[in-house]
């Protein structure tokens, strides 16, 4: 974007900012074999994001947060497909008999962490995550995942319309191209999430145990 461009939106007072709140969760977007893989639907930077999202898993686990993982994933025999494989037909591949929809091995979940299903782009739309994160009393998602212009975006506006800030970590999501990765990153923070580094991630998640 051009510097007149970008200075409409400061003229309008876009780009505020959200800040953490009291009491934060991990949220992993479909970091999965087949998001992962460049043959399925991968590509693109998102195994540089999952490399950094280990490094900030890592660190929400000393800190004790809750985590929750996303895998987009049908029934075998197709029965609850809709829409979205319409337009995206490779979504038949990741089928939970599949492993393309397996968590991939760096961010392999843990006991008592949330794994999620869901047949749609954003985590909130039809699953139990918002209630969920109600129980843990959370007001902040860092969200991770891939694609930044796909399910990592659609959740992270369903996060805003639900009330919880959403921190998307710019090192620790990626897409296929850079093009869609960095316009919605631009669209995020100027709309509807803070976009932060891996070192803010970090530097705001406690030593240990005591969740913020």
């Amino acid at each position: 974007m051009t510097e007149s461009e970008t200075a409409v939106y400061q003229r309008q007072g876009f780009g505020q900012k959200l800040g953490f709140g009291t009491s934060s969760a991990l949220v992993m977007i479909d970091f999965t074999r087949g998001f992962v893989d460049p043959a399925v639907l991968g590509g693109g930077n998102i195994q540089d994001a999952v490399t950094h999202t280990a490094t900030l898993l890592a660190a929400a686990r000393k800190a004790s947060i809750p985590i929750a993982f996303t895998r987009h994933t049908y029934a075998p025999d197709g029965s609850n497909f809709g829409l979205f494989n319409i337009k995206l037909p490779g979504n038949n591949l990741l089928t939970t008999d599949n492993s393309n929809v397996e968590i991939v091995p760096e961010l392999t979940p843990q006991p008592g962490e949330l794994v999620i299903d869901k047949q749609y782009p954003s985590a909130f739309f039809e699953t139990g995550l918002a209630s969920w994160l109600a129980t843990k009393r959370v007001d902040t998602l860092i969200i991770t995942g891939c694609t930044t212009s796909g399910c990592v975006r659609a959740s992270a506006v369903d996060a805003m319309c639900s009330g919880y800030r959403p921190m998307v970590v710019r090192d620790c999501v990626g897409d296929r191209a850079t093009g869609p990765h960095e316009a919605n990153l631009f669209d995020l923070q100027q709309k509807y999430a803070d976009v932060i580094s891996l070192q803010e991630a970090l530097d705001h998640l406690p030593p240990s145990g005591s969740n913020m």
